[in-house]
């Protein structure tokens, strides 16, 4: 009972400890305002610079930043509520250090680092997009908070779009049809339909994102001589977000042409769009139409071809396009040697997976037959000495060599008669006696037979059997010698 007396008194106490220890509502309302008081007042005195419009941070770069802070749109944003000191650690009244970066692009990953400071990685990566981004950073490639999110008026992703004041500002005059001129005479609108890029995948980033150096306080003036220069300097600004693929660009046969001066090569923006930005990955009969652009004889041809006619008729989407066999970006010269070489290994993507193959009735046979003859066997042999100086002087044998290029056709049924007559001047261009039935000398890619190729079909498998035996008999012989051997001692 004396127990239970002395647990009731210290709960007793406890309690008028919580009670007189609580602050009223009005004394936490009072700091509250004076917190809000403080916030203001920090604010103010900031303002006094980075309220000026065209205010800038130069770079050794030559690139630049805007310091410019609209108070009217930070008190809007989500980040309404803290003091400028609560991102910007190291400045107060007292103390402004002036921090060297090297460029742009490292100041803005320094920056994007104090988001951590209160959104932890975890929180962060719960959002799918976020997910992915992590994993572009873990990649190499940096990852900037207020691409999407800018900086002080930070506001919410929502439905996969912002509608930020950049965007405003920038279409008072893009959203007009005035055009640009270049020295040759030509123009350009520069009409932006905002509805174009909601629905790119850039719709998450903003203007100056991409055009880099334009702001309200900023507008540069660049003169070009002509509309396909000015597209050409447009494509140098995606390697600021896409450097690997525009490093894969580089080396490509579209670089080559460019760097030589023959300015009608395809760029970034000829494929993929100004602002409607779009990813033809999934799209295989846009990818084709954009190489149509430049490529049109080609494209005839690719369009009365089985895989062509499959894809156009049938929207067929296991028949190879452009990108499947020469890559999205980085194209090959389809005429040097190591792209011809590199071509059973092009075709076998396809023609060895029976998943796609047994749909139509093929067989893998048609790659395992072409690597296991002489010219299969040859080839291989090239390709695995990289270092060889020497190459012959006609180039073995691949698929593209017997089937064609773009205008592949049918084996069978009507098309039977024109693939031997193509096969055929094949041969001729290294077998220079081979007459009509030359061809039908070889047994094609198909395992021999019964009834297509009787005597080859019994050779093969009489040595099959033979064979075997053959080894088994010399190793019975030997074995015998060996233990008469013994038994002679």
């Amino acid at each position: 009972m004396r127990y239970f007396g002395r647990v009731i008194t210290w709960c007793l106490i406890l309690l008028c400890i919580i009670l007189f220890a609580r602050p009223s509502e009005s004394s936490m309302n009072e700091r509250a305002n004076i917190k809000d008081g403080e916030s203001d007042e920090e604010k103010k005195y900031c303002l006094n610079c980075h309220r000026k419009t065209g205010s800038i941070k130069k770079f050794p770069d030559g690139s630049s930043v805007s310091i410019y802070v609209d108070a009217s749109l930070f008190d809007k944003s989500v980040h309404r509520t803290l003091k400028c000191t609560s991102c910007h650690k190291e400045f107060s009244d007292k103390r402004h250090p002036n921090r060297g970066f090297r460029n742009r692009l490292q100041y803005e990953i320094k920056e994007s680092h104090i988001c951590l400071d209160c959104h932890s990685k975890e929180t962060i990566k719960a959002v799918p997009i976020h997910e992915s981004l992590f994993k572009k950073e873990a990649a190499g490639k940096a990852v900037i908070c207020t691409n999407c999110h800018k900086a002080h008026e930070v506001g919410h992703v929502k439905a996969g779009s912002i509608a930020t004041s950049e965007e405003k500002y920038c279409l008072t005059c893009h959203a007009k049809n005035d055009r640009m001129f270049f020295k040759n005479k030509q123009s350009k609108s520069i009409h932006v339909n905002s509805m174009e890029i909601r629905n790119s995948s850039h719709k998450n980033i903003g203007c100056s994102d991409c055009h880099v150096g334009y702001s309200a306080e900023e507008h540069q003036r660049r003169i070009f001589r002509s509309e396909r220069e000015y597209r050409l300097s447009s494509s140098a600004i995606c390697r600021r977000c896409h450097f690997d693929k525009y490093s894969k660009v580089s080396e490509s046969i579209h670089h080559s042409m460019l760097s030589i001066g023959k300015q009608n090569a395809p760029t970034c923006v000829d494929c993929h769009g100004g602002h409607a930005v779009s990813s033809l990955g999934n799209d295989r009969l846009s990818v084709v139409q954009k190489c149509q652009a430049c490529h049109g004889n080609i494209y005839d041809v690719y369009a009365r071809s089985v895989h062509g006619s499959a894809l156009f008729n049938e929207n067929n989407r296991d028949v190879p396009t452009c990108i499947d066999c020469h890559s999205s970006h980085s194209i090959k010269d389809p005429f040097s040697p190591d792209f011809h070489d590199y071509i059973p290994e092009m075709c076998s993507s396809c023609h060895s997976n029976q998943a796609v193959v047994g749909k139509y009735g093929l067989s893998t046979d048609v790659v395992k037959t072409y690597l296991s003859d002489f010219h299969g066997v040859t080839l291989s042999l090239y390709r695995k000495d990289a270092q060889r100086r020497y190459r012959p002087i006609r180039p073995i044998a691949v698929c593209t060599d017997c089937h064609g290029t773009h205008d592949i056709a049918g084996v069978m049924g009507a098309d039977k008669n024109v693939v031997k007559k193509n096969l055929l001047k094949r041969c001729q261009s290294c077998h220079n006696n081979a007459s009509e039935n030359f061809p039908d000398a070889w047994l094609s890619h198909y395992k021999p037979n019964i009834k297509t190729a009787t005597m080859v079909f019994i050779v093969e498998q009489f040595y099959k059997i033979m064979l075997p035996l053959m080894v088994a008999g010399v190793l019975f012989q030997v074995i015998l010698d060996i233990w008469r051997y013994f038994l002679n001692r």
